[in-house]
Protein backbone atom coordinates (compact mmCIF):
# COMPACT_ATOMS: atom_id res chain seq x y z
CA UNK A 1 0.00 0.00 0.00
CA UNK A 2 2.75 2.27 0.97
CA UNK A 3 4.54 1.73 -2.45
CA UNK A 4 1.15 2.16 -4.06
CA UNK A 5 1.00 5.72 -2.59
CA UNK A 6 4.40 6.90 -3.13
CA UNK A 7 3.69 6.15 -6.86
CA UNK A 8 0.47 8.18 -6.75
CA UNK A 9 2.40 11.25 -5.88
CA UNK A 10 5.30 10.93 -7.48
CA UNK A 11 6.01 13.93 -9.98
CA UNK A 12 4.81 13.60 -13.38
CA UNK A 13 8.00 13.63 -15.92
CA UNK A 14 8.97 16.53 -17.49
CA UNK A 15 8.24 17.36 -20.96
CA UNK A 16 11.90 18.41 -22.32
CA UNK A 17 11.60 22.15 -23.53
CA UNK A 18 13.26 20.73 -27.12
CA UNK A 19 10.70 18.19 -27.83
CA UNK A 20 9.62 18.17 -31.16
CA UNK A 21 11.77 21.28 -32.04
CA UNK A 22 14.72 21.65 -34.30
CA UNK A 23 17.91 22.97 -32.51
CA UNK A 24 21.40 23.70 -33.24
CA UNK A 25 22.76 26.41 -35.10
CA UNK A 26 20.10 28.42 -37.53
CA UNK A 27 21.45 29.13 -40.74
CA UNK A 28 21.85 32.51 -42.33
CA UNK A 29 19.55 33.86 -44.79
CA UNK A 30 20.59 33.87 -48.50
CA UNK A 31 20.78 37.21 -50.49
CA UNK A 32 17.42 36.41 -52.97
CA UNK A 33 16.06 35.90 -48.84
CA UNK A 34 17.29 39.03 -47.48
CA UNK A 35 15.77 41.43 -50.92
CA UNK A 36 12.88 39.32 -50.79
CA UNK A 37 11.88 39.78 -47.38
CA UNK A 38 12.87 43.72 -47.94
CA UNK A 39 10.31 43.62 -50.85
CA UNK A 40 7.22 42.32 -48.87
CA UNK A 41 7.85 44.75 -46.17
CA UNK A 42 8.05 47.54 -48.41
CA UNK A 43 5.15 46.39 -50.50
CA UNK A 44 3.30 45.76 -46.94
CA UNK A 45 4.15 49.58 -45.61
CA UNK A 46 5.48 47.50 -42.79
CA UNK A 47 7.80 50.74 -42.10
CA UNK A 48 8.98 49.71 -38.40
CA UNK A 49 9.38 46.10 -39.28
CA UNK A 50 11.88 46.83 -42.59
CA UNK A 51 14.17 49.62 -39.97
CA UNK A 52 14.13 46.24 -37.66
CA UNK A 53 15.22 44.08 -39.81
CA UNK A 54 17.83 46.30 -42.15
CA UNK A 55 19.21 47.25 -38.91
CA UNK A 56 19.96 43.28 -37.50
CA UNK A 57 21.19 43.02 -40.76
CA UNK A 58 23.58 45.29 -40.89
CA UNK A 59 24.37 45.45 -37.06
CA UNK A 60 25.58 41.41 -36.89
CA UNK A 61 24.28 42.01 -33.41
CA UNK A 62 22.42 39.73 -30.73
CA UNK A 63 18.83 39.35 -30.95
CA UNK A 64 18.80 40.77 -27.50
CA UNK A 65 20.88 43.74 -28.39
CA UNK A 66 19.31 44.42 -31.72
CA UNK A 67 16.13 45.46 -29.19
CA UNK A 68 17.72 47.51 -26.97
CA UNK A 69 19.60 49.61 -29.45
CA UNK A 70 19.02 53.43 -28.17
CA UNK A 71 17.54 56.01 -30.61
CA UNK A 72 20.33 57.94 -29.37
CA UNK A 73 23.08 55.65 -30.17
CA UNK A 74 21.64 55.75 -33.38
CA UNK A 75 20.28 58.97 -34.31
CA UNK A 76 21.77 61.11 -32.00
CA UNK A 77 20.78 64.47 -33.68
CA UNK A 78 18.08 62.98 -35.04
CA UNK A 79 19.69 61.54 -38.03
CA UNK A 80 20.93 58.24 -38.64
CA UNK A 81 24.66 57.70 -38.82
CA UNK A 82 26.61 55.54 -41.07
CA UNK A 83 28.62 53.67 -38.30
CA UNK A 84 27.70 53.23 -34.25
CA UNK A 85 29.40 51.77 -31.45
CA UNK A 86 27.16 49.29 -28.34
CA UNK A 87 27.84 47.55 -25.72
CA UNK A 88 27.44 43.83 -26.39
CA UNK A 89 25.23 42.82 -23.25
CA UNK A 90 26.25 39.17 -23.24
CA UNK A 91 30.08 39.85 -23.04
CA UNK A 92 29.99 43.65 -22.13
CA UNK A 93 32.99 44.54 -24.61
CA UNK A 94 32.22 47.10 -27.29
CA UNK A 95 31.08 46.47 -31.14
CA UNK A 96 31.08 48.40 -33.81
CA UNK A 97 28.96 48.00 -36.88
CA UNK A 98 28.27 49.87 -40.36
CA UNK A 99 24.56 50.94 -41.16
CA UNK A 100 24.56 51.13 -45.03
CA UNK A 101 22.68 53.84 -46.95
CA UNK A 102 19.52 51.98 -47.31
CA UNK A 103 19.20 51.08 -43.84
CA UNK A 104 19.59 54.60 -42.69
CA UNK A 105 17.16 55.56 -44.97
CA UNK A 106 14.90 53.01 -43.71
CA UNK A 107 15.11 54.31 -40.09
CA UNK A 108 14.47 57.75 -41.00
CA UNK A 109 11.78 56.91 -42.42
CA UNK A 110 10.70 54.85 -39.34
CA UNK A 111 11.51 58.07 -37.09
CA UNK A 112 9.17 60.26 -39.22
CA UNK A 113 6.54 57.70 -38.81
CA UNK A 114 6.56 57.47 -35.21
CA UNK A 115 7.82 61.05 -34.38
CA UNK A 116 4.91 61.57 -31.71
CA UNK A 117 6.02 58.40 -29.77
CA UNK A 118 8.71 59.55 -26.96
CA UNK A 119 10.87 56.59 -26.13
CA UNK A 120 14.64 56.61 -25.83
CA UNK A 121 14.51 52.84 -27.32
CA UNK A 122 14.97 52.87 -31.30
CA UNK A 123 12.61 50.03 -31.21
CA UNK A 124 10.24 50.51 -28.12
CA UNK A 125 7.51 47.92 -26.99
CA UNK A 126 3.82 48.87 -28.10
CA UNK A 127 2.54 48.12 -25.40
CA UNK A 128 4.80 50.73 -23.15
CA UNK A 129 7.14 52.98 -24.73
CA UNK A 130 9.15 53.19 -21.61
CA UNK A 131 10.78 49.09 -22.53
CA UNK A 132 11.69 48.37 -25.69
CA UNK A 133 10.95 45.95 -27.99
CA UNK A 134 11.34 42.07 -26.58
CA UNK A 135 13.46 39.27 -27.35
CA UNK A 136 10.35 37.21 -27.65
CA UNK A 137 8.02 39.34 -29.85
CA UNK A 138 11.46 39.77 -31.95
CA UNK A 139 12.11 35.99 -32.48
CA UNK A 140 7.62 36.16 -33.83
CA UNK A 141 8.58 38.90 -36.24
CA UNK A 142 11.46 37.04 -37.87
CA UNK A 143 9.32 33.95 -37.79
CA UNK A 144 6.60 35.98 -39.48
CA UNK A 145 8.89 37.26 -42.59
CA UNK A 146 10.31 34.14 -43.11
CA UNK A 147 7.23 32.11 -43.63
CA UNK A 148 6.08 35.55 -45.56
CA UNK A 149 8.67 34.38 -48.38
CA UNK A 150 8.02 30.84 -48.45
CA UNK A 151 10.46 29.52 -46.19
CA UNK A 152 10.72 27.03 -43.07
CA UNK A 153 10.30 29.32 -40.30
CA UNK A 154 11.48 26.28 -37.88
CA UNK A 155 14.75 26.23 -40.08
CA UNK A 156 15.20 29.73 -39.28
CA UNK A 157 15.58 32.39 -35.95
CA UNK A 158 16.99 35.65 -35.05
CA UNK A 159 20.47 34.20 -35.38
CA UNK A 160 20.47 33.44 -38.64
CA UNK A 161 19.91 37.28 -38.94
CA UNK A 162 23.23 38.09 -37.40
CA UNK A 163 24.93 35.48 -39.32
CA UNK A 164 24.00 36.54 -42.94
CA UNK A 165 26.59 39.56 -43.20
CA UNK A 166 29.00 37.72 -41.57
CA UNK A 167 29.09 34.89 -43.28
CA UNK A 168 28.64 36.53 -46.97
CA UNK A 169 31.76 38.56 -45.48
CA UNK A 170 33.87 35.58 -44.62
CA UNK A 171 32.68 33.69 -47.69
CA UNK A 172 34.27 36.54 -50.24
CA UNK A 173 37.08 37.02 -48.08
CA UNK A 174 38.29 34.40 -45.93
CA UNK A 175 39.06 37.35 -43.60
CA UNK A 176 38.22 35.43 -40.11
CA UNK A 177 39.69 38.07 -38.09
CA UNK A 178 37.78 40.62 -39.43
CA UNK A 179 34.16 38.59 -38.79
CA UNK A 180 35.24 38.13 -35.08
CA UNK A 181 35.86 41.59 -34.69
CA UNK A 182 32.27 42.35 -36.22
CA UNK A 183 30.87 39.81 -34.78
CA UNK A 184 32.34 41.07 -31.39
CA UNK A 185 33.63 37.22 -30.49
CA UNK A 186 36.43 37.69 -27.68
CA UNK A 187 37.89 34.14 -29.17
CA UNK A 188 38.91 33.29 -32.32
CA UNK A 189 37.82 30.01 -32.22
CA UNK A 190 34.33 30.98 -31.43
CA UNK A 191 34.12 32.85 -34.82
CA UNK A 192 35.15 29.71 -36.26
CA UNK A 193 32.24 28.01 -34.76
CA UNK A 194 29.98 30.25 -35.16
CA UNK A 195 30.71 30.27 -39.28
CA UNK A 196 30.47 26.31 -39.36
CA UNK A 197 34.04 27.13 -40.78
CA UNK A 198 35.61 23.47 -41.95
CA UNK A 199 38.63 22.05 -43.02
CA UNK A 200 37.39 21.67 -47.12
CA UNK A 201 36.77 25.44 -46.58
CA UNK A 202 40.19 26.45 -45.21
CA UNK A 203 41.20 24.06 -48.25
CA UNK A 204 39.70 25.53 -50.68
CA UNK A 205 40.94 29.26 -49.76
CA UNK A 206 44.41 28.01 -50.35
CA UNK A 207 44.19 26.60 -53.26
CA UNK A 208 43.03 30.00 -54.67
CA UNK A 209 46.67 31.15 -53.18
CA UNK A 210 49.08 30.30 -55.90
CA UNK A 211 52.80 31.24 -54.44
Amino acid sequence: MENTNLIRFLPAKKRPWNKGRLTGQKPPLQPKHVWAIRTRLQLANKIRDLALFNMAIDSKLRGCDVVSLRTEEIAPSGQCIDRAIIRQRKTGGPVRFEITEQTRQSVQAYLRARKHQQSSYLFPSRDNTDAHLSTRQYARLVSSWIASIGLDATLFGTHSLRRTKATLIYRRTGNIRAVQLLLGHTKIESTVRYLGVEVDDALALSEQIDV
